[in-house]
């Protein structure tokens, strides 16, 4: 196996297919955020812009965290490690402290900076997602040793788990455990201990998704939404309303009907139902085929990464935007039960918009060095 790579060795350019499908989608994303929530805005805030200019803002912070993560070699990441871990932690436990987390519909999940939010947990994901290449792809691991390999990037997560599940957001907490077990699993875990794990990680998914009587609430109404259409049924109703009028061609950008008070924060978590809405089915197979792109050239990168930590972390990266978008439409789709989950790139959301786009920017890098 090659080591990793050195400054000196930087000669190819990074993927531009990686680079453009990211500007197409947060492009995009900027419509739709703005078509999505101008109406409300206007009668809420007074301010049909407040939603686009606030993503407008993000975008911009975002690409320049792109184009610093892509000109920073991937393997200092590892140096940077012990300090990012620790910022991980306490931007954590800050989001409890009264007065610095905020609360909001009843969930501990940002820190008030200036005028802006952040979101601690999307931090977390990247952090998790480096370590855990990091420490699998140290030279004479043995996959086969799982407490000298596997557990500890596991113990890393599980406290990093508890953590986002007390704000209380399960639905990152899943999406993060799902796209370290596919590090685990790309690193080379045996399968006998990928399945025990596995074996055990339902129940303890189980337990928590039961824990709350919300929770359980809304995988029974996921079962049957219409027989709560006014409370726990009531999201995915109006998104399959929202979907089903598209249609092949949509009713028109702008002329979505769902987005004027019966979708809730359509800019948000069902942003993918406003574009089945006014773009009808040939929009929504346009995003997700622009989203088959990116992960198609996020895991090819993975495969020809010059090193094991390169290819850990590109197949991390890429499986994070991955996991995130099978979620979201999941969700709008009524195919699996409502959690918290936004669109990469195209959802309204700020923290989440610049940590996704600096770790396309990581991913670029590693590009950069592809055999």
């Amino acid at each position: 196996m090659r080591s990793a790579p050195t400054e000196r060795d930087l000669r190819k350019p990074p993927d531009f297919s990686i680079f453009f499908t990211v500007l197409i989608l947060a492009g995009f994303g900027l419509v739709m955020v703005f078509s999505a929530s101008y109406i409300t805005s206007l009668e809420s805030r007074g301010d049909a812009f407040f939603f686009l200019r606030r993503q407008a803002f993000w975008l911009a912070l975002g690409l320049v965290g792109m184009i610093i993560t892509t000109n920073f070699g991937y393997w200092k990441w590892r140096k940077l490690l012990p300090v990012m871990l620790f910022l991980n932690f306490v931007l954590l436990l800050v989001v409890y402290i009264p007065g610095v987390g905020v609360e909001i519909n009843e969930a501990r999940r940002w820190i008030a900076v200036g005028g802006l939010t952040i979101q601690p947990s999307e931090f977390s994901k990247l952090v998790l997602i480096i370590f855990t290449a990091a420490f699998l792809s140290k030279k004479r691991i043995n996959m086969e040793n799982f407490w000298n390999s596997s557990f500890v990037p596991l113990a890393m997560l599980g406290a990093t788990f508890l953590l986002i599940l007390g704000q209380p957001d399960l639905g990152t907490a899943v999406a993060l455990a799902a796209v370290v077990g596919i590090i685990v699993f790309a690193a080379g875990m045996p399968l006998k201990q990928m399945m025990s794990l596995i074996c055990v990680g339902i129940p303890v998914f189980l337990y928590f998704a039961f824990s709350e009587e919300y929770r359980m609430r809304r995988i029974f109404s996921f079962l049957d939404p219409w027989a709560d259409p006014l409370d726990t049924g009531y999201h995915i109703i109006q998104s399959l309303y929202a979907l089903g009028p598209g249609g092949l061609f949509g009713v028109g950008l702008g002329r979505s009907r769902q987005k004027l008070y019966y979708l809730p924060e359509p800019q948000n978590d069902f942003i993918f139902a406003i574009i089945g809405e006014e773009l009808g089915f040939l929009g929504a197979v346009t995003i997700m085929l622009l989203f088959f792109i990116l992960f198609w050239r996020g895991f090819k990168t993975s495969l020809m990464a010059p090193d094991a930590f390169g290819s850990l972390l590109a197949a991390g990266v890429t499986s994070m935007v991955a996991v995130q978008t099978l979620i979201n439409i999941g969700v709008v789709t009524g195919s699996i039960p409502i959690t918290g989950i936004n669109l990469p790139f195209i959802s309204a959301g700020g923290s989440s918009l610049f940590f996704m786009m600096s770790g396309m920017g990581i991913l670029m890098n590693i590009s950069r060095y592809i055999r």
